[in-house]
């Protein structure tokens, strides 16, 4: 019967988390276990933790840092290049200057040269017009004169030569 009674008094009681009777016991092992559990956090984890947050903090510092200077070296490679990008452009006018410069030296020397050309043929020209404006004038003097010796024969007049050429000269020039 003792075991009896001691299995309805277990069973009376219930959960022995609420027996009144074991809670000075769970205070000492619930102190116990928070003293180990600060040691243990305040010697091992919490120093770990600590280093480990000083190194990222130390290398986003260092991050920050070399993302810093690698930006001061990129405005520079920019103005350099910017720099390099007006100077090749000014090089570039330079150049295209020089080039029309040449071009337009070729072209005048050029068209002076057709110029002249030009003018060689023209003289020629006008030397060739006025010969066979001369020969044009004279052969048609010459074939007035025959046919003015002719006509005045025709018409039963005695042909003089120097009177026909005289008066077909004086005609002709106006």
């Amino acid at each position: 019967m003792a075991t009896e009674a001691t299995g309805e008094a277990e069973a009376a009681v219930g959960m022995p988390q609420l027996d009144f009777s074991t809670w000075p016991n769970q205070i000492f092992w619930l102190l116990v276990t928070l003293v180990v559990i600060y040691f243990v956090l305040s010697r091992i984890a919490l120093p770990r933790i600590g280093a480990v947050l000083a190194d990222r903090k130390s290398a986003i510092t260092n991050d920050i840092a070399a993302a810093e200077e690698l930006k001061q070296r990129a405005v520079a490679a920019e103005k350099a290049y910017n720099d390099a990008l007006a100077t090749a452009r000014t090089e570039a006018a330079k150049i295209v200057a020089a080039a029309k410069a040449e071009i337009q030296k070729d072209l005048d020397a050029a068209s002076a040269a057709a110029d002249a050309e030009i003018a060689v043929k023209a003289a020629e020209s006008e030397k060739t017009i006025a010969a066979i404006r001369d020969g044009a004038a004279s052969a048609v003097a010459e074939v007035a004169r025959d046919t003015a010796r002719e006509l005045v024969a025709a018409l039963g007049g005695a042909v003089d030569a120097k009177t026909v050429t005289a008066a077909v000269s004086a005609r002709l020039k106006g």
